[in-house]
């Protein structure tokens, strides 16, 4: 039985002290799903039976019969604090409402991930203790830094070390110290001054340890609460002797961090001793089946059971011991309520990550105050489909002010620039509703520090965008993913009379996920763009199923590449004008790997004020300073990792040819010279320009093209070389399976970088870099060599060099074929075509 209702819900969304908004983020199958379910039973959204088989978090049918989550769903929870001593400090309410949102562990969903993050303000992180941190904990766990959220760590799976390994206390402390450990070097790496320590402790009572299939778990203040009245200490105090290298000496009655007693026997660990030895009693009395001892130790613990309960035998019995012993909701609830941080805490640091504006206007102020009677600031995260065709639910989180049902607002779409007009909507709310997992509920309205979901503003926003009531609002930042769209197919509908139902489907396609891209080529192709193989099946499932409805053909996966340079170029380029009255010089040239990555993370962009990013450049990169100040645009789209920049000296009308200069520049970096692919790692400069003194000769018309040829000159004469996407692959198999990996790795131009045991188990962990053009079937590959025993994970890592266009046979040889495929010339256009001469 539910045992809330909407209104009360309702009422405890103004109570900002109580909202906890967080994330449950993981590698896949580390069971965060499964955990989740264990909240919603507490909460009575499912009955106890079901919990941990159920996955109520998982409410798209493919997610069911594959096990795995795809799209991140939201649940809003309402619970209530037993103990009055456990309310945290700024508040006397023991009511507390959590918005929970169970996010994909697969590496190809993870701008799903993305999207979950920036609406949340905690994050719970699920390591399973068998396998440790994986590639893809890492990667959610700087992204998580990286929008300012807080961590905790709950240690999962702890039934397979009881059952299944049956490891010895101490093996077991040693797994569990391990698994926090990577953790904390992964936060420690990255602090932020403004969120403080975020690395996780069990004394403090940040990490939680348990089974989230068997609906148990613990922190160590639950046994420090029960040893507590036994020792006659305080809670705290036993809690910090409760892990680490501290021991009970029964003898002479005290605490050392000796592992020898008095009279020189060995001591067990507190931790092994206080913590993990009565749950491994247990277990071994119930597998035993001697009764009389889990009785005996059911009346100690002061479990109660129920007669049908008692009837269970062997893991069942134990399940449902462990559950009323040790519930893991209760874990997990105390940990989030007491340590992950209210909105209103959360807002105050997260307001310079979020915001793009200045931090004195008055939007930012009530966004760091989270304040309900501040203009409305909401973020739109991502598009839900709703059961009705082909609309969406706008999901995300108010940040200020309170959204009605009703209420007329600014839409401001990605590209909207405050005082334009481009980009921005003025329309009115149609429904605001509380998104609680498989169903909605209507609300009337919500105020900041809430999720939220809105009907009827799908129309205006593609993926994401700002929805508020201030006319002096500037844009809420735009969400970094950690994937991009490598891997392409084009889509044609098997009747072609269907092709307006299939471009209406792609547009809906575009706006349903984070990161998947929609566009056609010149060819008149329609091609679908995801973060991989798996990504691109269930996005093209979708489009055929849901958002188009008809019968699609596709092509073989494609892969992108990016058109870089290698050397400077050979010669001074020049282009004449149309009109022959005007001359552009210009000069090519590489940037160093580390400052392109620095461009396509955002630290170095467009935005940033001149003379600093002039300074950062010439100290970190050695750039000459005047240089760094003329910079005059980044491309493709502004945020590309490749610079135009002014080196001219004294020259007149520069600042005229400005734009018709930067939109030619846009257009080259977009479709480069050799293939039509985006260029990557390019620094033009312009030498010297002798322009016509009349203006109505040097409009627009004679600049652009004569700009995009002496571009294209100078890329065809600075070495020019096609870069292909590497995934940097985890596989993780037993011993005996690794020469079956080293086998297909080699085949497929892989190699291997890492290669380490995880300690305690006996598995292995590779790490090779293997190219994207030949990751297409090679997780079938894999299994069929390794009899199923290996389970690789893929993450976009970097762009790697095939070799120079025109002298290496296999870059020549992979520029032809892409230039075929898009219907282009076979031939790459000589240099006379571009490079005039004097």
């Amino acid at each position: 039985m539910v045992n809330f209702t909407i209104d009360q819900v309702r009422g405890l969304m103004d109570r900002r002290e109580n909202i906890r908004n967080m994330s449950v983020i993981a590698h896949v199958d580390h069971g965060k799903t499964t955990l989740s379910d264990s909240l919603i039973t507490r909460a009575g959204i499912i009955a106890d039976k079901v919990a941990g088989d159920m996955r109520y978090m998982s409410c798209r049918q493919d997610e069911q019969e594959r096990g795995i989550t795809i799209k991140s769903s939201s649940v809003s929870l309402h619970f209530e604090i037993q103990d009055k001593e456990d309310l945290p400090k700024d508040t006397t309410n023991p009511a507390f409402l959590i918005n929970l949102i169970d996010s994909p562990g697969h590496v190809d969903f993870s701008s799903e991930v993305t999207a979950a993050l920036r609406v949340t303000d905690g994050a719970l992180v699920v390591v399973d203790c068998v396998e440790g941190v994986c590639v893809q904990t890492e990667t959610v766990l700087r992204q998580s830094v990286a929008e300012r959220i807080k961590p905790v760590l709950f240690v999962n799976k702890v039934d397979r070390f009881l059952l299944e390994l049956q490891l010895n206390t101490e093996d077991a402390y040693i797994s569990f110290r391990r698994a926090i450990e990577s953790v904390n070097a992964i936060v420690g790496t990255l602090e932020d001054k403004e969120l403080g320590d975020i690395t996780v402790m069990p004394e403090k009572g940040t990490v939680a340890f348990g089974s989230g299939l068997h609906g148990w778990g613990f922190t160590l203040g639950k046994f420090a609460k029960l040893y507590a009245a036994k020792f006659g200490v305080p809670k705290e105090k036993l809690m910090a002797r409760l892990w680490g290298d501290n021991y009970f000496d029964a003898e002479g009655k005290k605490w050392t961090s000796n592992n020898m007693s008095v009279s020189g026997k060995p001591l067990q660990r507190a931790f092994c001793q206080f913590v993990l030895e009565p749950i491994y009693q247990l277990s071994r009395a119930v597998v035993d089946e001697n009764m009389e001892k889990v009785v005996k130790m059911i009346d100690t613990l002061k479990i109660h059971m129920t007669p049908e309960d008692m009837e269970l035998k062997g893991k069942a019995l134990l399940k449902a011991i462990m559950r009323k012993f040790l519930p893991a909701a209760d874990a997990i609830l105390e940990m989030i309520v007491l340590h992950l941080p209210s909105p209103v805490v959360a807002q105050k640091y997260r307001v310079g990550n979020l915001y793009e504006g200045p931090m004195d206007d008055e939007c930012a102020i009530a966004i760091s105050k989270c304040d309900p009677n501040g203009p409305l600031m909401m973020y739109v995260s991502k598009m839900v489909p709703t059961s009705d065709k082909g609309r969406f639910y706008a999901f995300g989180r108010v940040f200020s002010g309170v959204i009605r049902t009703g209420q007329k607002v600014r839409i401001m779409g990605v590209n909207y620039v405050p005082g334009k007009k481009e980009d921005l909507f003025l329309k009115s709310i149609q429904r605001t509703v509380l998104m609680m997992g498989r169903k909605t509920e209507q609300i009337e309205d919500c105020p900041c520090g809430n999720i939220v979901g809105l009907v009827g503003v799908d129309q205006f926003l593609v993926k994401s965008g700002t929805i508020t009531t201030s006319e002096v609002a500037h844009n809420i930042r735009v969400m970094k993913f950690s994937v991009s769209p490598v891997v392409r197919v084009a889509v044609e509908p098997k009747n072609p009379s269907d092709l307006p139902k299939l471009v209406e489907g792609l547009k809906r396609l575009a706006k349903s996920d984070p990161c998947v891209l929609c566009y056609s080529e010149e060819s008149g192709e329609h091609i679908v763009a995801g973060a991989g193989e798996l990504h691109l099946e269930i996005c093209l499932k979708d489009l055929a199923e849901d958002h188009a409805g008809i019968e699609i053909k596709t092509t073989d996966p494609v892969v992108s590449f990016r058109e870089s340079v290698s050397a400077e170029s050979s010669i001074t380029c020049l282009s004449k004008s149309p009109n022959k009255h005007n001359r552009l010089f210009l000069k090519a040239e590489p940037m160093s790997m580390e400052l392109q990555n620095e461009i396509e993370a955002g630290s170095v962009n467009a935005k940033d004020e001149v003379k600093s990013r002039a300074n950062y450049l010439t100290e970190t990169y050695g750039w000459d300073n005047n240089d760094g100040k003329n910079i005059w645009s980044f491309g493709p789209d502004g945020v590309g990792a490749n610079i135009l920049v002014n080196a001219t000296k004294g020259v007149q009308y520069m600042n005229e040819i400005k734009d018709s200069f930067v939109a030619a520049f846009q257009w080259a970096t977009k479709e480069g010279v050799l293939c039509d692919e985006n260029m990557r790692g390019i620094r033009f400069n312009v030498l010297d320009v002798t322009l016509h003194t009349d203006a109505i000769h040097r409009g627009g018309g004679q600049i652009v093209p004569t700009a995009r040829r002496v571009l294209y000159a100078a890329e065809l004469t600075a070495s020019p070389v096609l870069l292909e996407p590497i995934y940097l692959v985890e596989i993780t198999a037993p011993e005996n399976a690794v020469g079956g990996i080293y086998g297909v790795l080699n085949r497929r131009r892989g190699h291997v970088i890492a290669e380490e045991r995880r300690v305690g188990t006996p598995l292995f962990s590779v790490k090779a870099h293997l190219p994207v053009l030949e990751s297409f079937g090679f997780t079938a590959d894999l299994r069929s060599h390794t009899a199923g025993q290996a389970f690789p994970q893929c993450v976009f890592d970097h762009w790697n060099s095939i070799g120079v266009v025109g002298v290496d046979k296999r870059a020549s040889e992979v520029c032809t074929s892409v230039r075929k495929r898009k219907g282009l010339k076979e031939e790459i256009p000589a240099l006379d075509n571009f490079n005039d001469k004097l």
